[in-house]
């Protein structure tokens, strides 16, 4: 596949763009996490715990609400919406810190609120594109990152500036303030999609209520299972995310600082790469077909690496780098490239902005469901030994939906190919 001087420009322009704009996003969502918050609690549950909770609720709303939001979403509307979501954000942070505890805990329901929508904002810039792939994963890139060295940032302000826990989210989130208005600017750079672009990967359009009806009649099975597949993935990733500080203690790195960003990049290059390279290849299908393949190696390395940590064969930073790599190469794709090459793929009408809302929304709902059930259901087992059983039960999970899901879409290409061919032949006739 060729790409002119216009989709060069495209390619470096949003590149650094969203992924600079979803990067500062998440100062304002993670920072708090890498707080222990000790000795505090809110209805015997751990403090922390209700925290995060009340966030995810706030965010997890937010992803129900954009999936009518993003679907109907206009261009003209992008950029006030960005800025408006993250002022809100900031104002819940800073009265977090000025609420004392536990009746802050609103405030960071209200944090997570608004954040939710900035994702399908900003993909929305990207998606319908020849480069789609590629900008699709440098702004996934941008989370795998991100929340690491948002959480680095936040540690240096507590233990090097002196900030109390409390007021670190506000202050990490300040410092990341103008960054954010910069690159939601230079968004709004970004070249409309070309001819060829539309002709490649059809034009993306806001969607009514009977385009949405549509689309979930016509793929009701295989959204099905692969939002249950997501959900659980999400469950697991946000676990990870969210107690990174709690897993790598238990792994004996409770001192290092540098873990939480290091541990993460070469993820973010291995995922950044591999995905990349589809962006070259010009079936639609074909790539979407390729993608089911990542789910199913995605979740066969986290088990089979699980298997040989608990064998002592491989160290402790191994893998946890080989399970965020597990993760995110079937995690990525869901926020952005999968379902972009879906819409393609059948000429779906709409956008792919629909689609991975409904995936965010119930994945966390099942982020949700997976903290509840570890304080209540499961609140003697250690957050490292937590987590390996999920490895477990994600790698299962993931095998058997990508087959299923696979031989689903393998089955209405082909149907859909013979309806084509009988209808080219009567107009021939």
């Amino acid at each position: 596949m060729k790409y002119t001087k216009t989709d060069i420009k495209t390619l470096l322009y949003g590149s650094f763009a969203a992924f600079g704009t979803y990067f500062c996003m998440y100062a304002f969502r993670k920072p708090f996490t890498v707080a222990t918050y000790e000795g505090l609690s809110f209805w015997e549950v751990d403090y922390k715990i209700i925290l995060i909770i009340a966030q995810v609720l706030g965010y997890m709303l937010s992803k129900f609400i954009g999936i009518k939001l993003i679907s109907e979403l206009r261009n003209n509307q992008r950029l006030l919406l960005l800025i408006t979501m993250i002022a809100v954000a900031e104002i819940s942070l800073v009265l977090f810190a000025v609420v004392p505890a536990p009746y802050n805990l609103v405030f960071m329901f209200l944090n997570g609120l608004p954040l939710g929508v900035i994702w399908g904002i900003v993909f929305s810039y990207l998606e319908g594109r020849k480069t789609t792939e590629i900008l699709g994963v440098v702004l996934c890139s941008s989370f795998i990152v991100s929340s690491g060295a948002v959480k680095s940032v936040g540690l240096i302000s507590m233990r090097w500036i002196g900030v109390n826990e409390f007021w670190m989210p506000a202050v990490t989130g300040a410092i990341f303030i103008v960054p954010f208005l910069i690159f939601s600017y230079l968004l709004e750079r970004i070249p409309s999609p070309t001819p060829e672009d539309i002709s490649l990967r059809t034009e993306r359009k806001p969607m009514s209520k009977v385009d949405r009806a549509n689309l979930i009649k016509t793929y009701f099975f295989p959204i099905v299972i692969l939002v249950f597949f997501y959900a659980a993935l999400t469950a697991l990733r946000d676990y990870r995310d969210n107690f990174s500080r709690e897993i790598w203690d238990a792994l004996g790195l409770r001192d290092s600082i540098a873990i939480y960003t290091f541990s993460e990049i070469p993820i973010a290059i291995l995922v950044l790469v591999i995905l990349g390279l589809f962006a070259f290849i010009k079936s639609n299908f074909r790539v979407f077909i390729y993608y089911h393949y990542l789910l199913f190696g995605g979740a066969f390395v986290i088990g089979l690496l699980t298997v040989f940590y608990q064998l002592e064969l491989i160290s402790e930073i191994f893998w946890m780098i080989s399970v965020g790599f597990g993760l995110y190469i079937c995690y990525v794709p869901f926020n952005c490239i999968f379902f972009d090459r879906m819409i393609a793929a059948f000429r779906i009408k709409g956008n792919a902005g629909f689609l991975i809302y409904i995936a965010d929304a119930f994945g966390y709902l099942g982020s949700i469901a997976v903290l509840l059930y570890k304080n209540f259901g499961q609140g003697g087992v250690s957050w490292l030994n937590f987590f390996i059983y999920g490895c477990y039960l994600i790698a299962a999970l993931g095998c058997i939906v990508a087959v299923a899901s696979l031989n689903y879409f393998k089955k209405k290409y082909k149907s859909s190919e013979k309806k084509i061919s009988h209808l080219l032949n009567i107009a021939y006739e």
